[in-house]
C-alpha cells in the first residue's frame, strides 16, 4: 500500500466500460464450493504483498471458506473495477480498500453490507484504534474490516551511509535531522532519497508537520481544517522546513518510484528515506535487517503523532444468504490474531490489534506496536479526515511549491484556500 491522489465515485463510474481483460482471477478455477464462497478483490500483486494476503486466503479456508483471488494492479483500477462490478450487479464478496474516506461515496450510494454483528461479537470498538473506528464506523455502522495499520512517515537511514558521514547518533529532534543531512552532503552521499511524485511530497509534508508541529497543529490544520492554524507562523515554520528538505535530495529525483528511492539507501547511495512502512519489503530483498543494516525512526521525540493508516476489506451489497454468510466468515478470520500477524508478517505492517505477540514481528514494527500503546500518538493521515478532493487540492499545492519557486506566503494561502470550509 502507498498514497496515492484518490479516485471518487463519480470518477470511478466512467470507467464502466473497463475491459473485463484488466480483470485477472488467480483461481477463476476455483473448486466447488463446500462452505461460503468470498471472490476478493484486491492489488497486492507484488512479491510480498501477493504472500501477505495468501495467508488470509489460507485461514480463510482453514475456517471452511473458499477464496477466489482476483487481483488487480493499481489501487485506482482495483477501486474502479469493484464500483463498476457492484453498479453492474455483478458483485465481488469483498474488496480491497485503504482505510480513508475514499469508500466514504460508496457507503452513502447504499453499495455496502454493514458487518455490525460480527464487529459486535469481537469487540471491535473496544480493541481497534479511535482513527481507525472513526473511517469504517459510518453513522452508527461498519462497513469494513481493517487487515493491518501502516505508518507512512517512518525515517529510515543506512547504518552504512550514517558512519561513513561520522554521524554517531540517530536524530532525535528537526534540527538534528537537518545536521545529519548536512553532513551525508559533505560526505559526498545524497542526503535524502525521494522520490519526485505528488503523493510523495505530500508523505514528506506531513512528516515535517507532525514531528514540527506535533499532534495540535497537525490535528488542527488536517482534521479541522482551521484558518486560523493555517494561517500561523508556526505553520509557516513547517512549509519553510518541508521547502528545506529539498535542498537534499539529487538531480534524478523528479518522477522516481519510492522503491527505487529505497534501493539508494539500502544501496548506501544516499543516507535517508521519509516514507511509509511498506518499504520494509525492499529491504528485506536486499537481505538488509532492521538495526544493523538500517534504522528506523518512528518520530523525532517521544510525543510525536504516529500517522496510522492501512487496508481494509469492504462488502458489496447482497441480499444473497450464502454470499452474506461469506463476508461475515471473512470479516471474522480478518481479525483474529493468528491472521493479523500472519499478514503483517510479510507486508511490513503492524496488526491492528495490540494483544498479539510482538516479538514475532521485525525490530521496526516492534517499535511501531510499543508507539501505538500511546493513544495520544495514534492520528491519521491526511486521507483519513480529508475527502480525495480535498486531500488531492493540497497535494498540488505540495508539489507545486515543492517543484517551482513559489514564496512561502503563496503556499500558505494556497492550502488555507484548498482546505477553506464552504
Amino acid at each position: 500500500m502507498h498514497p496515492n491522489r484518490m479516485t471518487a465515485l463519480a470518477g470511478a463510474l466512467l470507467c464502466a466500460a473497463l475491459p473485463l481483460a484488466a480483470v485477472s482471477p488467480l483461481a477463476s478455477a476455483a473448486a466447488p464450493a463446500r462452505g461460503p464462497t468470498a471472490e476478493v478483490i484486491h492489488w497486492w500483486t507484488s512479491g510480498g504483498e501477493s504472500a501477505a494476503v495468501k495467508q488470509v486466503a489460507q485461514a480463510y479456508r482453514a475456517a471452511g471458506g473458499t477464496w477466489i483471488d482476483t487481483a488487480i494492479a493499481g489501487g485506482d483500477q482495483s477501486r474502479a473495477v469493484t464500483i463498476n462490478r457492484i453498479v453492474g450487479g455483478n458483485p465481488p464478496t469483498a474488496a480491497q480498500f485503504n482505510t480513508s474516506k475514499q469508500f466514504l461515496d460508496v457507503i452513502e450510494q447504499g453499495m455496502l453490507n454493514n458487518v455490525d454483528d460480527v464487529a459486535a461479537k469481537e469487540g471491535w470498538e473496544q480493541m481497534l484504534p479511535a482513527p481507525i473506528v472513526n473511517v469504517i464506523k459510518v453513522k452508527g455502522h461498519w462497513y469494513a474490516v481493517p487487515l493491518n495499520i501502516h505508518m507512512q512517515t517512518w525515517i529510515w537511514y543506512s547504518q552504512a551511509a550514517f558512519k561513513k558521514a561520522g554521524i554517531a547518533k540517530e536524530p532525535a529532534t528537526m534540527d538534528e535531522l537537518f545536521a545529519a543531512l548536512d553532513k551525508l552532503k559533505a560526505a559526498g552521499i545524497v542526503p535524502l532519497a525521494h522520490g519526485g511524485q505528488a503523493w510523495q511530497e505530500t508523505v514528506l509534508f506531513s512528516a515535517v508537520l507532525a514531528n514540527l508541529g506535533g499532534r495540535e497543529l497537525y490535528l488542527a490544520v488536517i482534521r479541522d481544517r482551521d484558518q486560523k492554524a493555517i494561517a500561523s507562523d508556526a505553520f509557516k515554520k513547517v512549509l519553510l522546513a518541508f521547502k528545506r528538505l529539498q535542498t537534499y535530495v539529487d538531480a534524478g529525483s523528479p518522477g522516481r518510484n519510492w522503491n527505487d528511492a529505497t534501493a539508494m539507501v539500502s544501496g548506501g547511495k544516499a543516507g535517508v528515506q521519509i516514507m511509509g512502512d511498506w518499504v520494509k519489503g525492499e529491504f528485506t530483498a536486499a537481505r538488509q535487517v532492521a538495526g544493523k543494516d538500517y534504522g528506523c525512526i518512528a518520530g523525532l521525540g517521544p510525543t510525536v503523532p504516529y500517522l496510522i493508516q492501512g487496508d481494509v476489506f469492504v462488502f458489496p451489497k447482497t441480499s444473497n444468504p450464502a454470499a452474506v454468510r461469506a463476508q461475515k466468515l471473512l470479516a471474522s478470520v480478518v481479525v483474529a490474531p493468528a491472521t493479523q500477524l500472519a499478514f503483517s508478517q510479510l507486508k511490513g505492517s503492524i496488526p491492528v490489534r495490540m494483544d498479539v505477540d510482538a516479538t514475532k514481528l521485525d525490530a521496526c514494527a516492534q517499535k511501531g506496536m510499543a508507539v501505538m500503546k500511546d493513544k495520544a500518538r495514534q492520528i491519521g493521515v491526511t486521507e483519513v479526515y480529508l475527502t480525495p478532493d480535498q486531500n488531492g487540492a493540497i497535494q498540488d499545492v505540495l508539489t507545486a511549491y515543492w517543484n517551482t519557486a513559489m514564496p512561502v506566503e503563496k503556499a500558505q494561502k494556497n492550502f488555507a484556500a484548498a482546505l477553506k470550509n464552504s
